[in-house]
């Protein structure tokens, strides 16, 4: 399996650095939406007095930045990719290898983030130039952070593996992928940071696995959270991974059982 892992991330690393400029201008395309977020809230908290829910303008450009990094990170395959699995017969390809298919999508996907990181690094510096943020982070949450990316990005992984899934009861998952979109962009930190949600939206996050996605990661690096809080947090991290690997195996067995190819 570690031979697995490395190969398959080694190969992503080569296959992705020959796209470069196609990563640089997905990356790009992705600033806008931080961007707007921060240029509003930062207009509202000069408009309050300098601070909004504990946020100053540099802490909204440090959340912004940061966001950035973990929105990369939170690339995963995603439904609509099942879909085209299925279409084109990679699916059953995939059904052959003596290993499941997670574990080359984990792999792929873990390879790429290395060419992301290493293309986000002067973006960063621009957006910083531009937007100075205040982000002065302890080793405990620089640590907490780089663990927590990767909690991240396994959690989506699993979740958006469930739906993907469900192409293997309909031909078409992308209704049910923009309704869990909808709900993770509004409870998981992506939109606001969570301390400017209301009160009940904020007790409902704790419940569901998108704050630990987006919110937790940021929020640890961005001075937010408490020793306690930080270690609570990656220990829903480790929850949601274990809930979200367990409901995986769950649907793939019954899904597998009704399998059938279509497309050339």
């Amino acid at each position: 399996m570690f031979d697995l892992y490395w190969t398959t991330a080694r190969t992503a690393v080569m296959v992705q650095l020959q796209y470069r400029m196609a990563n640089y201008f997905y990356m790009i395309g992705m600033i806008a939406e931080p961007i707007i977020y921060l240029v509003v809230w930062s207009t509202i908290a000069a408009a309050q007095g300098g601070e909004v829910g504990g946020y100053t303008p540099g802490a909204f450009a440090a959340y912004y930045i940061v966001w950035t990094l973990v929105r990369n990170m939170n690339i995963v395959f995603t439904p609509y990719g099942w879909e085209w699995r299925i279409k084109h017969g990679e699916l059953s390809a995939a059904l052959l290898r003596p290993v499941h298919p997670l574990h080359f999508d984990i792999a792929y996907f873990a390879g790429w983030k290395f060419v992301v990181i290493l293309l986000w690094l002067p973006l960063a510096g621009l957006l910083a130039l531009l937007f100075p943020p205040t982000l002065h982070p302890t080793w405990l949450e620089v640590v907490v952070f780089c663990v927590a990316i990767w909690g991240a990005y396994l959690i989506r992984t699993m979740f958006l593996w469930l739906l993907g899934m469900v192409t293997f009861w309909t031909t078409r998952v992308s209704a049910l992928y923009e309704l869990y979109f909808a709900c993770e962009l509004l409870l998981s930190g992506r939109l606001v940071p969570m301390a400017l949600l209301p009160a009940w939206a904020r007790e409902l996050a704790w419940f569901l696995p998108f704050q630990w996605t987006f919110g937790f990661p940021i929020e640890a690096l961005v001075g937010q959270l408490t020793p306690h809080e930080l270690l609570l947090g990656l220990a829903m991290q480790l929850l949601w991974i274990l809930v979200g690997l367990g409901l995986v195996q769950l649907v793939w067995r019954a899904g597998v059982r009704r399998y059938g190819a279509v497309g050339g």
